[in-house]
């Protein structure tokens, strides 16, 4: 019974995470961008953008610029997180992939550096005023649910094995759908439970931030403003119907 609640909740969540997000990322699409407002300096070429975009997704430059110290705590967090990730595909491959085998010692260290920024994001929102005053608590329930995942995980590095054949058997039975055994232990199910919430509503958070980057006008639009006339596509539908 437990192992077919966990399976049907990883079903559901796994749907509703991936429907939520192409849903969040077609209204981003759609959304008329009106006015060219790329913040200076800006490229004024497509490759200028892409290079653009590259630099803020990867080393998040205008928050570099910004504040530093904000800057390092997360930028360690997003990495970390990512090699964590990346860490956890051995679950979902077989036989493992070889960049996956490389990267499994990193992903281990990588969690400190993970749990570490976020501990320093969160203590942000209580120390500095102005942080705290514009906090509310689907803030701190997002940093509490990522610091909940990262912690269960070292108590099942670190304190209490679990056999991790099979977890991986199960999540393999996931992708087939061949659901096999998972194991009854309290730590492991607390982990995979706040995995399947944090699933849930990342498309209705502020989480979703990193697939909005793309298509924030702000940082994709070329400055070609007095070279070309910069229309929304609702714009052009009206100017084709005026003939123009």
């Amino acid at each position: 019974m437990l192992t077919i609640v966990y399976a049907s909740l990883f079903y559901f969540a796994t749907a509703v995470f991936i429907v939520g997000v192409a849903w969040r990322i077609s209204i981003y699409a759609r959304t008329p961008a009106p006015l060219k407002i790329p913040t200076m300096p800006a490229p004024i070429t497509k490759q200028g953008v892409a290079w653009r975009m590259t630099r803020e997704i990867v080393f998040f430059e205008s928050l570099f610029k910004s504040n530093k110290w904000i800057w390092l705590f997360g930028w360690l967090f997003h990495v970390s997180m990512a090699l964590v990730v990346l860490r956890h595909l051995r679950y979902f491959t077989d036989p493992v992939w070889a960049v996956i085998g490389i990267i499994q010692p990193i992903g281990l260290y990588a969690g400190f550096g993970m749990l570490a920024g976020l501990l320093a994001l969160w203590l942000r929102r209580f120390v500095l005023e102005r942080v705290r005053y514009i906090s509310n608590p689907s803030d701190h329930l997002m940093l509490a649910l990522l610091v909940g995942i990262a912690s269960s995980g070292f108590l099942m590095q670190y304190v209490e094995r679990v056999d991790v054949l099979a977890v991986k058997a199960f999540m393999l039975g996931l992708m087939y759908f061949n659901i096999q055994p998972l194991p009854a232990n309290p730590i492991l199910l607390t982990h995979l439970g706040l995995v399947v919430i944090l699933m849930i509503i990342f498309p209705f958070s502020k989480l979703l931030h990193a697939p909005a980057v793309f298509f924030s006008p702000t940082r994709n639009q070329v400055d070609n403003a007095r070279d070309k006339r910069h229309l929304a596509s609702w714009a052009k539908d009206l100017d084709t119907k005026r003939g123009r």
